[in-house]
């Protein structure tokens, strides 16, 4: 198996294959234009500058292109960084594809939609079920695929899918410790909370926001469609509300950008299962970039910390 990105030392010299993520324009102090690529293959990322850039670089270095790098690795400003020694488009007969290149979820996305239509079969309120079911068919192609954000947490393909199958887990370690708590809703909440990013989102590879994401957001756009596929199903009831007061206010926190706070214990729930996932993902993607007795690079997300990985640590 090839070593990935990420895994190359300061100072070691690299000649590989990378897909460009994002590129982007700037002007350099000297006046001269320059690409900042942030590069992927399945170990992560890396940002590198592609200096005196010129026009036909612009269009040959563009998102989603495959390139072959020749250069060394810098650190600069508490990151490894790629530094372009060569850098030129993938060959015809270069046997490499998007796919090589891409992080994907550990689990296969026959398992993830095993465990989640396990959990759907478990529900006993038939509103909850059939409005569960009917937004999973209807997006399901899309949801395996996407990933569940650009950055911070399973930002890879199939992220969403797994995502959502994290939190099963842990909805029902939960639910069992605590019987008092409406299984139906909180697998439900689980199932629904982000699948309105299918149309937030742009695609698996090269994500970026649409302009309906822009515009209305993932928790608007599922608000919405937890109400039409109500009327779709010619369904009446509390339950359609609650559903929704369950996306309204998973994010937890009116400054998280959570429209409502959490009204429902489910709600409440919710909102910490999702938070307890997204960070394990960060903080757990953060320390296999780093050695026992190293601090991570600062996590945005996580008020700008650096987390440090003990020694003793396996």
């Amino acid at each position: 198996m090839k070593k990935g990105i990420l895994h190359f030392e300061v100072g070691e010299q690299v000649d590989v294959h990378l897909l460009i993520k994002t590129a982007t324009k700037g002007i350099a102090s000297n006046g001269k234009p320059f690409l900042t690529l942030i590069f992927q293959d399945k170990s992560g990322e890396i940002e590198a500058k592609l200096w005196d850039a010129s026009s036909d670089d612009e269009e040959l270095y563009t998102p989603q292109s495959i390139v072959r790098v020749l250069g060394d690795i810098h650190h600069y400003r508490g990151r490894n960084q790629l530094k372009i020694r060569k850098i030129k488009p993938k060959e015809d007969h270069e046997n490499v594809n998007v796919s090589d290149l891409i992080e994907t979820a550990p689990l296969s996305q026959e398992q993830m939609m095993d465990k989640i239509t396990q959990a759907i079969f478990e529900m006993k309120n038939p509103n909850i079920q059939r409005i569960t079911r009917h937004l999973l068919k209807k997006h399901q192609n899309e949801f395996l695929q996407y990933p569940a954000a650009t950055k911070n947490h399973h930002e890879f393909v199939s992220g969403l899918a797994y995502h959502v199958v994290s939190m099963l887990d842990l909805a029902k370690a939960i639910a069992s410790l605590y019987p008092s708590l409406d299984k139906d809703l909180l697998y439900a909440g689980v199932i629904l909370h982000d699948l309105g990013k299918v149309t937030e989102l742009s695609g698996p590879v090269s994500t970026s926001y649409t302009i309906e994401g822009n515009l209305i957001g993932h928790i608007s756009i599922m608000v919405n469609e937890i109400g039409k596929a109500a009327e779709e199903l010619g369904i009446e009831g509390e339950e359609i509300m609650v559903l929704q007061h369950l996306v309204l206010s998973h994010h937890g926190k009116l400054e998280w950008g959570s429209p409502k706070l959490p009204l429902i214990k489910e709600a409440e729930i919710l909102h910490y299962i999702d938070n307890i996932d997204a960070k394990m993902n960060m903080l757990d993607r953060a320390l296999e970039r780093v050695k026992p007795g190293e601090y991570t690079e600062r996590i945005f997300a996580m008020d700008n910390r650096n987390f440090y990985k003990p020694t003793f640590h396996n």
